[in-house]
This record gives C-alpha cells, sequence and structure tokens, in this order.
C-alpha cells in the first residue's frame, strides 16, 4: 500500500481493532508490525513443548469475547468454545466457589451464599449492557450513565468504591465465595485490600456469569487471524518485520513514520498500539512534547510482572476439586489473607511463597490442542519484574514452586508432565515490546491510574499531545482485557478528527 490514510503501529489486538475500525469507514489503513512471522502481538498460538500440542503465548480465555461492543461489531468469524464451568476458586481443604453461566449452578457452588450469589447475577444481568458501556466507552459516557441512574448507578459506586475484601465481605459469609472477587482481581496488580481496588475482580466475575470465558477454537491465534481477515475485506494491509523507530512530526502535526531500514511512510493520522512512555520517550522526539508529559512518562508507574507457564501433560489434572475437572480456568488461593500475603511480597520484590495463580485448561473445550488423551495446561502468577540476582537465578526454582502448588490441588499433577515451557519477565518483553518488565496490563492498574489518569491527565481520550497521533493500546483506557475497546474507540475519535 502507498500513502495510506492512517498507519497503525503494532498489530496487537487493540491495533488490529482499530485498523478495521477505520478501513470499515473506507480510510486506507496500513498496520506495520514489528514480529517478522505473526500478527496479533500477546494473543498468539505455537507448539511450544512438544509437538501437536497447541499453547497460547499470551492472553488465553476471552471473559469480553462475547460482551465487548467492539468485537460485537466486527462480527469476528472465530469459532468459540465453552467449559460448563467458567471460573473455579478451590482450597486444599476442598472448599470451593465456582461461577458459570448457569446462575442457579452457580449458586448451589456457592453454598451458604447462594441467594447472595443469585441477588448479585439478577442485578448484573440486568445491569450489564449499560455497566460495559460506561465502563469500555470513551470518557465521558455520559448516555449509559444516565440509563443507569439512580438506583443501578449507586449500586455500581457501591462496588466500584470498595475494596475487593469490602465488597466480598458484604455479600458473602463464606471463605470460599469471599475470595472469588479479590482472586479475579489479581490478574493484574490490585490486592485484596487496595482502595477503589473492587472493580475489575467484580467484572470479571460477573462476565463469567454471563458470556463466560470463552476459548477460541485452534488457539488465540485464531483471533488475530480473524481480525487480519477482516481488516483485509475493508481494504487495509498489515506489513510484518516493519520495525517503526521513529513518527516525523511537522508544525506539531503528525506527517510520516520511519522504519528502521530508513524508509518513510507519509500518513494523516498514526494510531499507536504500543506503551504510552515508548510513544513519547522513544518513538517522538522529545523536544516538541511539553515537559510534565516527558516528567510523567519518564516516572510512568508500571503493573507487576509475569511469570508464565505451559505444559504438555499426559492425561487431564487430576484436581481433588470435582468443580476444577470442568473448569476453563482454575484459580488457586487459599483464602483472602492468603491472597493479601501474595500480594505483599509481589510489592515488596519478594518472589512470592505458594504463590496463586490463574490456571487455564484450554484442551477441555478444544480438543484439537494437543493429540488424543493428552492435555495442555497452561498457568501464570504476578512476580516482581526484576528481582535481586534476575530472573536466571530463580526461574526453575519458582517454576518448580508454581508446580508444587498445582500439585497440592492436584495430587499427581507432577508424574503427568511431558514437558514445560518457563516464561519469565524479561521473555514476555521480548516476545511482545508492550509487555514491559513482563506487566501484561498495560500500566498500573490502581485506581488512580484509571478513567482521565490513564495514561496521564488530560491525554485521557486517546489523543496525544501531537496532532494525529493517537494512542490505542491497553495503556489507554479502558485498558487490561483483549476487549479491543481501546482500539474502538481511538479510530472513532481519530476518524472523527480526519473527517
Amino acid at each position: 500500500m502507498t500513502d495510506p490514510d492512517v498507519v497503525v503501529v503494532g498489530s496487537g489486538p487493540n491495533g488490529l481493532v482499530a485498523a478495521c475500525a477505520l478501513a470499515k469507514r473506507g480510510l486506507k489503513v496500513l498496520v506495520l508490525e514489528a514480529h517478522p512471522s505473526r500478527a496479533g502481538g500477546a494473543v498468539g498460538s505455537e507448539e511450544a513443548t512438544l509437538p501437536g500440542f497447541v499453547h497460547d503465548v499470551g492472553a488465553a480465555f476471552f471473559p469480553f469475547a462475547r460482551s465487548s461492543p467492539a468485537l460485537r461489531a466486527l462480527d469476528l468469524p472465530i469459532e468459540w468454545a465453552l467449559a460448563e464451568i467458567d471460573s473455579c476458586h478451590p482450597a486444599r481443604d476442598g472448599s470451593v466457589a465456582a461461577i458459570s453461566r448457569d446462575v442457579e449452578a452457580s449458586a448451589r457452588r456457592f453454598g451458604a451464599d447462594g441467594d447472595a450469589w443469585r441477588r448479585i447475577a439478577g442485578w448484573w444481568k440486568l445491569a450489564e449492557p449499560d455497566v460495559l458501556a460506561l465502563l469500555l466507552g470513551t470518557i465521558p459516557a455520559i448516555r449509559p450513565a444516565l440509563r443507569l441512574l439512580p438506583w443501578r448507578m449507586l449500586r455500581l459506586l457501591r462496588v466500584l468504591l470498595s475494596s475487593g475484601r469490602g465488597v466480598s465481605g458484604r455479600l458473602f459469609r463464606g471463605e470460599a465465595a469471599r475470595r472469588v472477587i479479590p482472586g479475579l482481581g489479581l490478574h493484574v496488580d490490585v490486592a485484596p485490600d487496595d482502595t477503589f481496588g473492587a472493580g475489575l475482580g467484580f467484572l470479571l466475575a460477573m462476565t463469567a456469569s454471563t458470556g463466560g470465558w470463552a476459548v477460541p477454537r485452534g488457539g488465540a491465534r485464531a483471533i488475530a487471524d480473524a481480525l487480519l481477515a477482516r481488516l483485509r475485506e475493508g481494504g487495509g494491509e498489515a506489513r510484518l518485520g516493519s520495525r517503526v523507530t521513529q513518527i516525523l512530526v511537522s508544525d506539531g502535526r503528525v506527517r510520516a513514520v520511519r522504519l528502521e531500514n530508513g524508509d518513510e511512510i507519509p500518513a494523516r493520522a498514526v494510531l499507536a498500539d504500543t506503551a504510552a512512555p515508548s510513544l513519547l520517550l522513544d518513538l517522538v522526539d522529545r523536544s516538541i512534547l511539553p515537559s510534565g508529559v516527558l516528567r510523567k512518562m519518564s516516572a510512568f508507574p508500571f503493573g507487576w510482572g509475569t511469570f508464565k507457564m505451559d505444559w504438555a501433560l499426559s492425561g487431564p489434572v487430576p484436581w481433588t476439586v470435582e468443580e476444577a475437572r470442568r473448569s476453563a480456568v482454575v484459580h488457586a488461593g487459599e483464602s483472602m489473607d492468603d491472597l493479601a500475603r501474595f500480594a505483599r511480597q509481589v510489592r515488596a520484590g519478594e518472589i512470592p511463597r505458594d504463590p496463586y495463580l490463574v490456571i487455564g485448561q484450554q484442551s477441555l473445550v478444544d480438543p484439537a490442542r494437543a493429540p488424543p488423551g493428552k492435555h495442555t495446561l497452561w498457568a501464570y502468577s504476578r512476580v516482581p519484574s526484576r528481582p535481586d540476582g534476575g530472573w536466571d537465578a530463580h526461574r526453575e526454582r519458582f517454576a518448580d514452586a508454581v508446580e508444587e502448588r498445582i500439585d497440592g490441588l492436584a495430587p499427581g499433577f507432577r508424574a503427568l508432565v511431558l514437558a514445560r515451557r518457563i516464561v519469565a519477565p524479561p521473555d514476555l518483553e521480548k516476545m511482545d515490546a508492550n509487555l514491559v518488565g513482563g506487566d501484561l496490563g498495560g500500566g498500573s492498574n490502581a485506581w488512580h491510574r484509571q478513567l482521565i489518569f490513564r495514561p496521564i491527565f488530560p491525554y485521557f481520550r486517546h489523543r496525544t499531545p501531537v496532532r494525529g497521533l493517537y494512542l490505542c493500546s491497553s495503556y489507554a483506557h479502558p485498558g487490561a482485557g483483549v476487549h479491543g475497546m481501546c482500539g474502538w474507540n481511538a479510530a472513532r475519535i481519530a476518524a472523527r478528527d480526519l473527517e
């Protein structure tokens, strides 16, 4: 493609969604991806352990797959698979709470807290369309806010203004139910006792009860493939092995991008699916940016690191708790206090003992992920990005601790392991430059890094100090998760400016 209207830097899901949305409006869109062999960023799949075992390289389960306005609007040709149970939360003492799309089945699995689950799930089912439009849309999302007034908005605010421990303590009586929402908050860097920290965990719990935690058949790469197909249908193009090293600006406006090989590609607008500091400190000439922006980007707060593992197994995981054997995702955390201990250790820069885990069982619902009779397993824990001594000194020992943690809930697990792959924070950053230090959340997800503070005030509506340059990655509102809304919202604003 020559002389595109728009260049999108990076082909993660947000970049591809933005490109599809702009191409759909009739603009000439070119996506430039540094990776030499695949698009998708952290959304991809490969045979990482043994031949025939397909593992997702990053994101693997998609709570927003069936509810995201962006993904729904693009109507992607993806075959989604769903487990009977979406999110299971067992402990070594045999206690368990589990969420599925069947409210009555979930209520039974919440035991004495079943009635409480019925009430909150019933409220959510009615409020979900407007709540998602409010939380995922461009700020300010006035119409959905008005539709929620007054009582549903007050109920939502009571959740959003609570800590994970606080909202769970109000809603539930038993320890098994109480560890669900704070445990889900640890998908990013939100601890159980963090101020205003309940929102993400609550949102993940509720989307599990409606759309479920879906798995794309064939691997997460199916999402990237489907987005690329939509892009090409709209006349857009994606070019691999094309690393952008500079965004060229004159008179305060974007004019072109320069590639690593020296080529320059002119464009009327550039959308960057990159880390915010990388965009404003590395790709743009610092001399043209306000000093306040440079100062904030230089001190940008990243989230915790991520330690991920993949296994090829000779059989299914022998969980002691029956619900875990039928669940898409299993969360390993003993109690509220155990989750809080884990978070304190990571924040202190310590390698966590007895780590909290998010464990994915894709091959339960997508048998093509492994040879007949065998299975894959995927798991991650939150960790310090740069521990004392570096990750080379800790990776094998911590990998053993992860396996020991699973074995405590599924005795005999380690005997099933045919091969394993360890992916420490530096490996994740090498795979995808946006995952700085293994941060998968697009920067810290603390309350003061959200909404109008994401990535920095006043640049929270995807525009930057450079006219025609937009941030469309998870470093922009609404942040982490494969929902595509960062790209979708940025594309709408960019298209409006261009028109």
